[in-house]
């Protein structure tokens, strides 16, 4: 088998979980699972990154913005998932634009269809934006259908959880998800639940304890967080919220008509 980077690898772990329940990326669950499982695959892991249609615009804008050739550079492939100190050196405007532009020369379709100007104080080049500023999900916290929304983007986004105790092939975490009053999108209090750590004696993060921060996509662990990758996550997930909170409120007064 070829050699494959640690950022394929990277890329792998985190990808799988909707991958494999047929929400992004082509069909080839099975491969990023041996990937991120093994380090190893047969499969091209280029090409199937470069079919995730939400994803893989912002690995090479990164890559153009920072200089790093390789869109599949742990370096990039980090920043994106969890966040790294790498953004700080990036202009989220100008990331945004840049993004703008390149769906736009692509043809941009219905799945892009919110990335517009409007969007883009909202901007980062983050699967949190993905999430809560592309996906169409938010927008329905206002428009009446709260309960799924809230669930999809509480899934969709990268989430962590300190592990307090594990059986078998589950760890219990706590975690916090989102909640929504019908005004804000906020994090909820802490809350134990089970995340599934490995299938068929495979996992992506070995050897788990008690102690450690798990990130988690779709229910699945999918890595192991250090502390600065930990503060990372949260604050990046922390802003983002605080972006799409400033667009929901202003979907909500368009919605209900202004305050007289």
């Amino acid at each position: 088998m070829p050699e494959l980077s640690p950022g394929a690898r990277l890329f792998a772990q985190y990808a799988y979980a909707p991958n494999q329940l047929g929400y992004c990326g082509p069909a080839d669950s099975a491969a990023l699972f041996e990937l991120a499982a093994t380090g190893e695959t047969a499969a091209d892991v280029a090409d199937i990154a470069s079919r995730f249609t939400g994803a893989w615009p912002y690995l090479c804008v990164l890559a153009e913005l920072t200089g790093i050739s390789d869109p599949l550079d742990t370096r990039l492939v980090r920043a994106y998932w969890t966040g790294s100190s790498l953004l700080d050196a990036v202009d989220q405007a100008r990331f945004g634009r840049m993004l703008l532009g390149k769906i736009g020369k692509a043809g941009a379709s219905h799945y892009w269809s919110h990335l517009n100007n409007d969007l883009l104080p909202e901007a980062s080049a983050t699967h949190g934006f993905h999430v809560f500023g592309v996906y169409p999900w938010s927008r329905l916290l206002t428009g009446g259908a709260p309960e799924p929304a809230v669930h999809v983007l509480d899934n969709c986004r990268i989430r962590w959880g300190r592990v307090t105790s594990v059986l078998g092939d589950r760890a219990i975490v706590r975690t916090r998800h989102l909640t929504w009053d019908g005004r804000v999108l906020r994090l909820g209090e802490d809350v134990e639940e089970k995340v599934t750590l490995m299938r068929d004696g495979l996992s992506f993060v070995y050897d788990v304890t008690v102690g450690d921060w798990l990130a988690v996509h779709w229910n699945w662990a999918c890595d192991r967080l250090g502390a600065d990758e930990l503060w990372q996550l949260r604050a990046l997930t922390n802003w983002q919220l605080d972006a799409t909170n400033v667009r929901l409120a202003r979907e909500a007064t368009q919605l209900n008509g202004a305050p007289r």
